[in-house]
């Protein structure tokens, strides 16, 4: 299965910081990681999260930080994955009915138990973080950052960075559209659910595409790919960012590993600046924002 292979092939090339979570699938994720580090859990830091209730069949039942729901989500997990102990567990969106300290207090007694490691959040606003953190100490913080989901650096950044908190950046490439490999709509499968955030609809498209295209520009300039150029510029916002693009294919994976060993210069770094600015990207990130803590 090729999905084994890049992750392996992940590993081999120094990779040791995998990310899943039980609503990918949902649950066969967590299945497929587990089948692929069964004989090599030594070599790898295990994220997964827990939060979003999903139905067998893929549907969406709404969020959940119950202290008795984060507690079957963990062995759910640790059965799924095959392991003993999950390296960072996160709630993947916050539960506005729950006290964020009831829902990281049920997290800390999965430490003391020794299921989970440490801890993180998802998409969670500065006064949550900062509650969660009075409450167990939070190693990272994961939330969308690339070059068209700016967001973090109005306050999430410096946030993180006066507690200590690691940021992890999921969709560093736009959902893929910074990659340059979308150019039309119809480059989406009917079933994408892309199709159904508004940055890759009507208007918005067109508007982004302006965008990646200048993207484009100043990679064949550098000579990289639009990918390696959104990774370099994440990357050269801090070494407390980790950014997790996600892929099934070796070669995009040795390509975005690739960037790692290249840097941008200030000049570069200014250029790419002027053509992406914060703020510059249409339409929201998802239809519904109502799930993301605010």
């Amino acid at each position: 299965m090729e999905a084994i292979a890049t992750i392996h092939r992940a590993l081999e090339l120094g990779v040791n910081f995998l990310d899943t979570a039980d609503m990918y699938g949902p649950f066969t994720n967590e299945q497929l990681v587990g089948k692929a580090i069964i004989d090599r859990r030594d070599k790898v830091v295990l994220a997964t999260k827990f939060g979003n209730v999903r139905t067998e069949d893929g549907g969406w039942k709404g969020v959940s930080g119950r202290p008795e729901y984060v507690h079957q989500s963990c062995d759910a997990s640790l059965k799924r994955l095959g392991i003993e102990t999950i390296d960072l567990y996160y709630q993947h969106r916050v539960d506005p009915n729950v006290p964020i300290e009831d829902t990281v207090g049920a997290m800390a007694e999965l430490v003391k138990l020794g299921k989970v490691r440490y801890l993180g959040l998802s998409e969670a606003a500065p006064a949550t973080i900062r509650r969660a953190q009075a409450t167990h100490p939070i190693t990272a913080l994961q939330t969308e950052y690339s070059l068209w989901s700016r967001d973090p650096e109005d306050e999430i950044l410096s946030t993180v960075r006066e507690l200590g908190i690691g940021f992890v950046a999921y969709s560093p490439l736009g959902r893929g559209f910074l990659s340059g490999a979308i150019t039309r709509p119809e480059d989406l499968a009917p079933d994408d659910a892309r199709r159904n955030h508004p940055r890759f609809q009507g208007e918005n498209f067109l508007l982004n595409l302006q965008l990646v295209e200048k993207v484009k520009e100043i990679a064949e300039q550098k000579q990289v790919t639009p990918s390696q150029l959104a990774l370099l510029w994440l990357l050269a916002q801090g070494e407390d960012i980790i950014p997790i693009p996600g892929t099934k294919r070796r070669t995009y994976l040795e390509e975005n590993i690739a960037a790692t060993s290249m840097t941008l210069t200030s000049d570069e770094l200014a250029q790419i600046e002027a053509v992406a600015p914060k703020g510059i990207t249409a339409g929201l990130r998802y239809p519904d924002m109502s799930t993301v803590n605010r």
